[in-house]
């Protein structure tokens, strides 16, 4: 009897392994740790979308959608875009609806990209980032993003280095994940004008616009001048809207990137789920107030985890935006006798019962962020108040 040789995985994905956000979820399982790993909101979304999918199914809106999503939901995004960003786009030539911003996401590369071009990439970076450059072949220039006496932010020099005559595109995460920074007028306009200067198109991940806190105020590069014929804006209704797993994302971008986009997406998921694209159609017509709450509720388990962290030792800034705080752990690795992200985000679940994660994942040189957590505080007030107690009694004496 012949046995099977074992094929290796794709070399493209060998460097990527098991995501970080596998391995916490499952430390936080194993300890029955409280969950602030992973970016996913431990209650429902409003039932406003929820009852326009339900009305959906029972219409018989079952079968497959259109390649770029339903009417109904591209007129619903374009009219959003222009109320929230002042985009203007013809839903029709310029919206493709996919599943989640991830899918978006590699659409874009795949769509856009050839082998051997340059992508700017701001890191810590979202982990599909690299994955997605890594299928289309394409290469990732790194400019690091570093605490400063506000928060985060990069060096404008070392933006200026990354850019040069195989630079493609110029990947932007605002607000930003996962140092909450959102990017200012005047950064946009500098990268801005590497991309006129460069020829080089924007691609704009801005799935947490509305998710902005007080004094901090999001834009879109793509409504800069110049901008708006070189700009693919890329975002989804799972953070705004607390619908995670849902995946309806979306692309906005000129017809011509419209098509590469689209040219990719027909190969990947084609379409995505009928009924819930009518669901979130509603919600991004009528769902403002809903918004409003949610962002009032993040300030405060913001606010709440921050001045808890602070006390316990660690260095951080809030966040301008999204929901997530990095923090410097140094103090508090210190007392324990550990070093590194890692060891912290392995010893939180099993002695504090609390799961974090170990953002040096999220760098090409891991090291960058090897003195860093993330904290996700998209939770319920009491699952806040539980990790809480739960740091303050693991850590209060350490």
């Amino acid at each position: 009897m012949s046995t099977r040789a074992q094929f290796p995985i794709a070399e493209r994905f060998r460097p990527f392994g098991t995501t970080i956000f596998a391995e916490m979820t499952a430390l936080a399982q194993r300890h029955r740790a409280v969950n602030l790993s992973q970016g996913f909101p431990d209650f429902d979304g409003p039932d406003l979308g929820k009852q326009a999918a339900i009305e959906a199914v029972r219409s018989g809106q079952n079968q497959y959608a259109p390649l770029p999503g339903t009417p109904v939901l591209r007129e619903a995004i374009a009219g959003w875009a222009s109320r929230v960003s002042g985009i203007n786009c013809e839903p029709d030539r310029e919206v493709t609806v996919t599943s989640g911003c991830t899918e978006a996401i590699a659409a874009t590369m795949l769509g856009l990209l050839n082998a051997g071009d340059e992508v700017v990439v701001f890191e810590p970076y979202y982990d599909s980032y690299r994955a997605c450059l890594a299928m289309a072949d394409a290469k990732p220039r790194f400019v690091t993003m570093r605490r400063t006496a506000g928060g985060f932010g990069y060096d404008s020099e070392e933006l200026r280095e990354a850019f040069n005559e195989r630079t493609r595109a110029v990947l932007i995460n605002t607000p930003h994940n996962p140092t909450g920074a959102v990017f200012s007028e005047s950064q946009l306009k500098e990268i801005a004008e590497l991309c006129i200067a460069h020829d080089a198109i924007a691609i704009s991940d801005e799935v947490y616009e509305r998710l902005v806190y007080a004094g901090n105020e999001h834009r879109s590069i793509a409504t800069l001048p110049g901008m708006h014929e070189r700009s693919v804006v890329l975002s989804s209704s799972g953070k705004s809207f607390s619908l995670t797993g849902w995946k309806i994302g979306w692309a906005i971008a000129p017809p011509d990137l419209t098509a590469g986009i689209r040219s990719a997406h027909q190969f990947l998921t084609f379409a995505v789920a009928t009924p819930l694209q009518h669901g979130v159609a509603a919600l991004l017509r009528d769902g403002e107030q809903e918004i409003h709450s949610l962002v009032n509720h993040y300030a405060h388990t913001r606010s709440l985890l921050g001045e808890a962290l602070l006390e316990l030792g660690f260095d951080l800034t809030l966040p301008q935006g999204s929901y997530f705080i990095l923090a410097d752990h140094t103090r508090v690795t210190e007392k324990l006798g550990l070093s590194t992200d890692v060891d912290l985000c392995r010893w939180l679940p099993e002695h504090a019962g609390v799961a974090a994660i170990p953002p040096s994942a999220f760098y090409s040189s891991p090291e960058e962020g090897s003195r860093l957590v993330r904290f996700a505080y998209c939770k319920k007030t009491e699952t806040i108040d539980e990790a809480i107690n739960r740091l303050r009694a693991a850590l209060g004496h350490a």
